[in-house]
C-alpha cells in the first residue's frame, strides 16, 4: 500500500508513542522493575518467546499480565502442573452427533491466545513441554493428524523458580533454545518496594478504576515492521558473529573460556541476538544498531543456551559470568 512521506512519519509517531504508553503502564504496575519491562516489551516487538525466572513473590506473573492488560489481545494463562495433559493445553477434539452422524470438532485450548503465560513451565513433565515445542517454533498444533494454525500475535512468557526443584522437570535444551530471551528477576531497591506495599493497599479500597483504551495489535505489528528496518552495519554484525562463534570455539580466544564451555550456542542465539539488538535499539529511538544495543541483550540470549563444563559447575560460576569474559576477549567492532 502506496503511503506519502508525511503519512508514514505520522504512523510512525503514533506507533512508537503506543509503545512507549505500554512501557508506562506496565511501570506502574510493576515498581522498581524498569529493566524487566524493557525486555519483555523487546520480546513482544522482536517476535519472540520469554522465559522469566525469580525467586517466588517477585511479581514474575504480573509482570506478564500487565503487558497482557495494556493490548487488545486474548491472554491465556496455563498453570503447569504435573498432572496436566497435553489436551489441557492444545486441545482435544470431541464426537458429536449432527443429524444421526457422528462427527469429530476440534475444541481449541488455552494455547490459542496471544498472549501466553506459561505459570511454572519447569513443572509439566516432558510430553506438555514436547506439546509447546511446535507451538513454539512453528506456530502451530497438530491434533490427531490436522494442523492448526495459532494467532498471528502469538508469544509465550513462561516463568519459572530458580530454587524449588521438588517435582520439578527441568526445561531440555531444546525447548531452552525456543525462548528468545531468558530474563531474570531480582528483589527492587526498598524505596520501590515502599511504593508497592502502598499501591497493593490503595487497590485493595479503591472503586474499580476505569479501563483505559487498549493498544491495538496493528501497532505491535507496525512497530516489528520498523524494527526490521533499523540497519546493522557489517562491523556490528561480524561482532554479533563474533560473540557467538567465541561460545563455540572458546580455544580461539581464550583458554579460560575453553575450560568453561562444553557446548555453545545455536543458529537460533545469532538471529535472537540481531533482532532483540535492533528492538533495543529501536526503543532508545535508534535507526541503528551500535555496541550498546548488542552488549544490553547478549546476557538474555546467552545465558540459557550455553552449556557449562562439569569443572565450571562444581566451582559455581555462573552462565553471566562466561558471557562477560566472553565480552572481555571478542575484539571490539572498528
Amino acid at each position: 500500500m502506496n503511503m506519502s512521506r508525511a503519512n508514514y512519519q505520522e504512523v510512525k509517531v503514533t506507533t512508537r508513542e503506543s509503545i512507549t504508553i505500554l512501557e508506562n503502564r506496565m511501570n506502574e504496575a510493576i515498581l522498581g522493575q524498569k529493566d524487566v519491562v524493557s525486555k519483555l516489551i523487546m520480546g513482544l516487538l522482536a517476535d519472540g518467546n520469554i522465559l522469566v525466572e525469580g525467586l517466588p513473590g517477585l511479581a514474575k506473573t504480573r509482570a506478564v499480565r500487565s503487558i497482557a492488560d495494556a493490548i487488545d489481545a486474548k491472554f491465556s494463562r496455563i498453570q503447569f502442573t504435573p498432572d496436566l495433559l497435553p489436551s489441557d493445553v492444545i486441545g482435544t477434539e470431541l464426537l458429536y452427533n449432527e443429524d444421526g452422524k457422528q462427527t469429530f470438532h476440534f475444541h481449541e485450548g488455552p494455547i490459542f491466545g496471544n498472549i501466553i503465560l506459561a505459570d511454572e513451565i519447569n513443572r509439566a513433565p516432558a510430553k506438555i513441554q514436547s506439546a509447546m515445542l511446535e507451538a513454539m517454533e512453528e506456530r502451530q498444533v497438530t491434533v490427531s493428524g490436522q494442523t492448526h494454525k495459532l494467532p498471528k500475535l502469538f508469544i509465550v512468557m513462561a516463568t519459572q523458580n530458580p530454587l524449588e526443584q521438588e517435582g520439578t522437570f527441568p526445561l531440555s535444551d531444546a525447548q531452552k533454545d525456543r525462548f528468545f530471551m531468558h530474563v531474570k528477576i531480582d528483589y527492587v531497591k526498598m524505596e520501590s518496594e515502599f511504593k508497592m506495599i502502598k499501591m497493593i493497599q490503595e487497590e485493595r479500597f479503591t472503586e474499580k478504576k476505569v479501563p483505559k483504551e487498549k493498544i491495538s495489535q496493528e501497532m505491535i505489528f507496525a512497530a516489528r515492521i520498523e524494527i526490521a528496518q533499523v540497519e546493522i552495519s557489517d562491523d556490528i554484525g561480524h561482532y554479533i558473529i563474533e560473540l557467538v562463534f567465541a561460545t563455540r570455539y572458546p580455544l580461539r580466544y581464550s583458554k579460560q573460556l575453553e575450560v568453561m564451555i562444553d557446548v555453545g550456542v545455536s543458529p537460533r542465539a545469532s538471529l535472537a541476538l540481531t533482532q532483540c539488538a535492533q528492538a533495543h535499539a529501536w526503543m532508545k529511538g535508534r535507526s541503528q544498531v551500535i555496541l550498546e544495543d548488542v552488549q544490553a541483550v547478549v546476557h538474555d540470549v546467552f545465558r540459557h543456551r550455553l552449556i557449562k563444563s562439569e569443572h565450571t559447575r562444581i566451582q559455581g560460576t555462573h552462565n553471566d559470568d562466561i558471557v562477560d569474559i566472553i565480552l572481555q576477549h571478542v575484539p571490539l567492532p572498528k
